[in-house]
């Protein structure tokens, strides 16, 4: 029995109907207007036309050329609307599986699949995928500042801003750069336009000394209605994580994010029995299999995967369904550092999902906005996917081509004695 798009005809020769379109190209674009970003374009015989985002921030090239070399070629005359087969198609046809480059591949196509199919059928994708459980998705945005005076000015602004949730990220005394906060720019922008990575140094006993401070500062400056939430990207021991846990339980934070190194989850038993602060974690997983312990022990309360790193729509569903039975919830990890298309994609996703509790959004420059024509709209601390058929979303091409790739990395981190931490 064929794989692909066209005439199926069973070992027995019977033919069971003819796919009603095919696609006939896949193609890989790579623009920076401010940033890098992938995106992949499959186009079908009907003259139809479906985007999916491939942005790996600091990676991005590797996963172009995972799809130019290792994924185009295979779409070419499947049928569009066989979404999950395709999928399981690309899943299982890889022996080497998972990991942030295969699985962001996936996902671009699957999200374009399902822009396709909305195309196809006139619908928006939440519709596709039993319709609106909610009117709109609540937000969370980021403020920073270098002390605490400036951190409540940020989120002064983005309360003006009608955000009803804030990341708070502070400065730490005695660092020179610190994840989260700005370096005088008018947003954070972690990324660094070059040849290297930048290289930080950390001090995490200064930042254990200093955070409880400087969120409970933040808690008595904005009240009790205020979501607050924070950031430790991957940088503590699990003591030092159930310690500062333990401290921040009185600032009432909406989670705590990335306490641990991802990849040792077992260590999350220890942090939770010390402390009832939310947890929040996953923005660096690719399947459902990194959060499968986590969620069935409930380690956790909040998943962060990202649907263009988590296989797209698809599998991200499959996230949100196990997590469901087990009352945890989803966060996605959002913009800036993916584009316009993921974020289009999971606001479909968060409408269309009971427990999809809330999706970061950033914001995107103006230049941005041009390149990545779309539907979804911010308004009053709540995005809305809208209502145009697919994802909706549209690229300019054109435009896109005037703003060619340019290298950049992430930053890195050492110890004051010079040798490496998680960043």
């Amino acid at each position: 029995m064929t794989g692909t798009g066209g005439n199926r005809t069973t070992d027995s020769g019977h033919d069971t109907g003819r796919a009603s379109d095919t696609i006939v190209a896949a193609d890989v674009i790579i623009t920076s207007p401010g940033r890098n970003f992938v995106t992949l374009k499959i186009t079908t015989a009907q003259g139809l036309t479906g985007w999916g985002d491939a942005t790996l921030n600091g990676r991005e090239l590797a996963v172009a050329s995972y799809l130019r070399d290792h994924v185009a070629p295979l779409l070419i005359g499947r049928d569009p609307a066989r979404i999950e087969d395709t999928w399981q198609y690309l899943y299982r046809g890889v022996y080497w599986r998972r990991g942030p480059v295969t699985m962001t591949s996936i996902g671009a196509v699957d999200i374009a699949l399902w822009d396709i199919k909305g195309k196809t059928t006139g619908q928006p994708v939440y519709q596709l995928l039993g319709g609106a459980v909610r009117d709109r998705i609540l937000t969370y945005t980021h403020a920073t500042g270098w002390d605490v005076p400036q951190l409540l000015d940020s989120i002064d602004a983005r309360r003006e801003q009608g955000f009803l949730a804030v990341r708070a990220q502070s400065g730490v005394p005695g660092l020179d750069m610190v994840y989260g906060v700005t370096n005088g720019a008018a947003g954070y922008e972690p990324a660094g336009r070059g040849a290297a990575p930048v290289e930080e140094v950390w001090d995490t006993d200064a930042y254990l000394r200093h955070a409880p401070k400087v969120l409970a500062a933040a808690r008595d400056h904005v009240g009790p209605e205020l979501k607050l939430l924070h950031d430790v990207h991957h940088r503590l021991t699990p003591g030092q994580a159930a310690r500062l846990g333990k401290e921040l339980e009185g600032v009432g934070l909406f989670w705590l994010e990335d306490v641990t190194p991802a990849e040792n989850q077992q260590v999350l038993r220890h942090v939770r029995q010390h402390t009832t602060v939310p947890l929040a974690i996953g923005e660096v997983f690719n399947t459902v299999w990194e959060c499968q312990s986590l969620i069935t022990e409930q380690l956790i309360d909040f998943v962060r995967t990202c649907v263009t790193h988590a296989g797209g729509i698809s599998h991200l569903r499959r996230i949100a369904a196990l997590a469901e039975i087990w009352q945890i919830a989803l966060g996605p990890h959002g913009p800036s550092d993916v584009s316009p298309v993921a974020l289009g994609a999971s606001l479909h996703v968060g409408l269309s999902t009971p427990n999809f509790a809330i999706q970061e959004y950033m914001g995107y420059e103006p230049l941005v906005h041009e390149v990545f024509q779309h539907g979804w709209s911010y308004e009053n601390g709540y995005l809305h996917p809208g209502d145009l058929p697919g994802i909706g979303i549209e690229v300019d091409e054109k435009l896109a081509a005037r703003y060619p790739y340019e290298p950049a990395y992430l930053p890195v981190a050492r110890r004051r004695d010079g040798s490496m931490t998680d960043w």
